[in-house]
């Protein structure tokens, strides 16, 4: 029974560091999102980052600052489930579908 118990224990060390490995990799990768038909696009990493924030000059419209707010606003959600999803789809690889309360 201890044998087991022992394997049982191995494994979850292993699969602990590939999780780790695969947050670590999974973080360097980047997504990209956009709104209004790309006038305004989000870069965000698998860590849930925004890297960066492009703005179209031409959506810049002080008469409508909310247009842009809004767009700003979509892009980034966008771009967090992106990421989100990406690590998501990696960590069901390596869990093989096990789902592991506090993980995606």
């Amino acid at each position: 029974m201890m044998k087991g118990m022992g394997d049982l224990v191995r494994q979850a060390q292993m699969m602990q560091n590939k999780i780790s490995k695969l947050q670590e990799e999974v973080g360097k990768r980047t997504v990209e999102a956009s709104a209004g038909g790309g006038m305004v696009s989000v870069t965000a990493n698998g860590a849930q980052e925004v890297l960066a924030v492009k703005i179209d000059p031409a959506v810049v419209n002080p008469e409508d600052v909310e247009m842009l707010q809004d767009l700003v606003l979509a892009a980034v959600n966008e771009a967090m489930k992106k990421a989100g999803d990406m690590m998501k789809e990696e960590m069901a690889q390596v869990t093989g579908g096990l789902k592991i309360p506090g993980m995606f």
